[in-house]
């Protein structure tokens, strides 16, 4: 039994052994060539954050057309106010036209580029028009268009459009769907007299999607701001969609600040934007980039008659 142990103790001290070598050489291989060990206190923390994006002041323009397209549009007029006034402008994108008012509201959006039927939201949360915009056409007011296609000979007038596939481009919008409702309810048609009414899916892009889902059939009519079959002109078939009617004239496009932002910041933006030349060189193309022809001061009472008009269709509270 004596000697069983003892050739018991001798295999353990063996194994310990083969262990410590083993662990010995992984040390050295570890540390191979030069290398000083490193020593790491402990002791000493420093606690790392994700970098914070500068402050400045926001710009949103309201997700009518894709993202990339507002950019495109706005970004050599917002590089022109941040030399112009000196401000840190950036611009944001919000998917959706009702997340752009509830970004307004929440004071993530400084200044809002709108449509004005979107503004009648935003005043009721505190924004202020102070700008609004001269169409390319010259005049500082826009109309909405009622679209079908080109070989639809079942609608030949508006009151055809009874009984019919409806795609508006949001429940938001001015020209691509309040206007076109209120020319609709002014021939005597409700909103419960068509087939469907659907609005364009998904974020961004609306108006682009109202065109194309016409164009390819999935629906009979569609309603978008006057100006947009220029903008998706190289998206869509030459000749395959026809305007049918157009709305009256509106008060155009708004700027509004954001509820509580500085008042110098908004008489600096202001300015600058005022300051604008359609006849000069390098204004021309920041303006004409953005689908202006101008900018010019604007109140709230300016846009009484959309309110009228959205009182009129009971969309308002």
């Amino acid at each position: 039994m004596k000697d069983v142990k003892m050739r018991l103790i001798v295999a353990g001290s063996k194994i310990l052994v083969c262990c410590l070598l083993v662990g010995l050489l992984m040390a050295l291989a570890a540390c191979s060539g030069d290398e000083d060990p490193i020593r790491v206190d402990l002791s000493k923390r420093h606690t790392l954050v994700a970098p914070r994006q500068v402050e400045a002041i926001t710009y949103a323009y309201l997700p009518q057309y894709s993202h990339t397209t507002s950019y495109e549009r706005h970004s050599q007029l917002i590089e022109y106010l941040r030399q112009t006034t000196g401000l840190p402008l950036r611009q944001i994108f919000p998917d959706t036209f009702d997340e752009h008012i509830k970004m307004v509201a929440r004071g993530e959006i400084d200044i809002s580029y709108s449509n004005p039927s979107v503004y009648l939201q935003l005043a009721d949360a505190g924004a202020a028009a102070f700008a609004r915009i001269v169409e390319p056409s010259g005049k500082p007011d826009f109309r909405g268009q009622i679209i079908c296609r080109r070989d639809n000979t079942s609608i030949r007038k508006i009151e055809d459009c009874k009984g019919k596939r409806w795609i508006a481009v949001d429940p938001g919008s001015a020209g691509g769907y309040l206007f076109p409702l209120g020319l609709f309810y002014d021939h005597g048609i409700s909103r419960g007299d068509f087939k469907a009414v659907d609005f364009a899916p998904g974020p961004g892009g609306k108006q682009e999607k109202v065109v194309l889902a016409v164009q390819v059939g999935a629906y009979d009519i569609g309603t978008i701001r006057k100006g947009t079959l220029d903008v998706v002109a190289g998206k869509i078939t030459q000749g395959a969609i026809r305007v049918l009617a157009e709305t009256r004239a509106y008060p155009g496009w708004v700027y509004a600040s954001r509820k509580g932002l500085d008042p110098k910041v908004v008489s600096l933006i202001a300015e600058a934007m005022f300051a604008l030349d359609y006849t000069n060189k390098a204004h021309h193309s920041i303006l004409s980039n953005a689908g202006i022809r101008g900018i010019i001061p604007a109140k709230d009472a300016d846009y009484d008659p959309v309110r009228e008009l959205a009182d009129k269709l009971g969309l308002r509270e």
